[in-house]
């Protein structure tokens, strides 16, 4: 079992694979979080502009 987990720290791959899924996935937040807020403000320009409309 001690062996086994040896090996595993040595492993740089697995680490490196990790790193990039945690930038990727902070990526992603960034992305989500910067559509919703640029989406609620076009929402509220629409509708500025059908109520200038009617």
């Amino acid at each position: 079992m001690l062996s086994i987990f040896r090996r595993l720290m040595k492993n740089d791959q697995g680490a490196t694979a990790i790193e990039y899924t945690l930038i990727a996935s902070l990526i992603a937040v960034a992305a989500i979080t910067a559509m919703r807020t640029v989406g609620g403000k076009v929402t509220n320009v629409l509708g500025n502009v059908a109520n200038a409309m009617t």
